[in-house]
């Protein structure tokens, strides 16, 4: 199969592999996120009839009196942990797709740019020195979005200052304001003097929605809502801007400002999705290859599936860890990290798959 280089990009020259259609794929993908959310809310410490499950849902959703014991922990605490679940896998895959578009670079993932180091600042703040305890709830959450916003500052402004947004200063700056980041959350968890408070930071890093509330999905989903419909709004854009600047500048594509909206869009999203659920690994790195692996690298096509898929991934990663270490919970980095390394490696095995703009 001839290939071409453009930048850091491989481009397809021919169409002789096989690709899935797109729409029937990310359509399927929903029908079985959504199934699967349903099916999760069953599986926990106790185990829940999955017609209490239906029921329950239906009577919320209708207005009816719930018809079922079960109805507070469905309802209240497993529901919203599987949509959550569901939705930062989402927003993790779909921050994945725009990094690595962003940077050029097929190996990039939605930390990169040390959003979620500096979101780690935050929450280890608030764990280990009381920060924003008048948040109540939101204290967790809310430290560590003030920090992965603080990060995303920092990193565009040393990236700026040292010549402008080019993809090696972004990934330098990045990579050493993540180390930078992780140092100040590793002093701050060996001068605290709980080992509960170490405990929870080290949990939290792994990612967790155990705390996940129908507050926290409504954010979550708002800020996963927008950054889909203005991805899938100027797709075209970030597939020339995936080639190479000098392409997508012939192509009539605002570079700099594409360059501007990639980054701060995937960085809110990160931030966001840290915030509600803590550090999770290998989502935004693995189901962008996988979904160009089966649709092909044009955005339209891929972005859909990515996000379906991450979503379906998240919910049945969330489940092993609740059921394969019973009664404790397995943090959710932990499990993606056992799946997603022979995945991504498999991949790298396979010759047909590259990193372009062509299908």
């Amino acid at each position: 199969m001839p290939r071409t280089a453009t930048g850091n990009a491989e481009i397809v020259t021919a169409t002789s592999v096989r690709r899935l259609p797109a729409t029937p794929l990310a359509l399927v993908l929903l029908a079985l996120t959504l199934l699967s959310i349903v099916l999760s809310t069953a599986f926990g410490a106790e185990h829940i009839p999955i017609t209490d499950v239906w029921h329950t849902i239906t009577a919320r959703m209708t207005g009816n009196t719930v018809p079922t014991a079960h109805h507070v922990i469905i309802w209240d605490l497993r529901l919203p942990r599987s949509v959550l679940a569901a939705v930062v896998g989402a927003g993790l895959a779909l921050a994945g797709a725009l990094m690595q578009a962003l940077v050029r670079n097929p190996l990039a993932d939605p930390y990169l740019l040390g959003v979620s180091s500096g979101a780690a600042v935050g929450a280890t703040a608030v764990l280990t020195l009381g920060a924003l305890s008048g948040l109540g709830v939101w204290a967790l959450s809310g430290g560590a979005l003030l920090g992965a916003l603080t990060a995303t500052v920092t990193v565009y402004a040393v990236a700026l200052a040292q010549g402008g947004l080019t993809a090696l200063r972004l990934i330098l700056s990045g990579v050493v304001l993540s180390s930078a980041f992780m140092a100040l959350s590793s002093l701050l968890v060996f001068t605290t003097a709980s080992t509960h408070s170490a405990d929870s930071v080290m949990f939290w890093m792994l990612g967790s929605v155990s705390g996940a509330t129908w507050a926290k999905v409504q954010v979550a989903g708002i800020v996963l809502a927008f950054t889909f419909v203005a991805t899938m709004f100027v797709h075209s854009w970030i597939d020339a801007f995936a080639t190479g600047t000098d392409a997508a500048t012939a192509l009539g594509v605002p570079v700099r400002a594409m360059r501007n909206g990639l980054f701060f869009a995937q960085a809110l999203l990160v931030g966001v999705m840290v915030a509600v659920a803590g550090g999770i690994g290998f989502v935004g790195l693995i189901v962008p290859h996988v979904a160009r692996l089966l649709v092909g690298a044009i955005h339209r096509s891929m972005v859909p599936v990515a996000v379906c898929g991450g979503a379906l991934f998240l919910v049945w990663v969330d489940v092993i860890s609740r059921v394969a270490a019973a009664p404790r919970e397995m943090p959710l980095g932990i499990v993606t990290g056992l799946i997603g390394a022979p995945i991504f490696l498999f991949l790298m095995g396979r010759r047909q798959y590259v990193f372009g703009t062509g299908s």
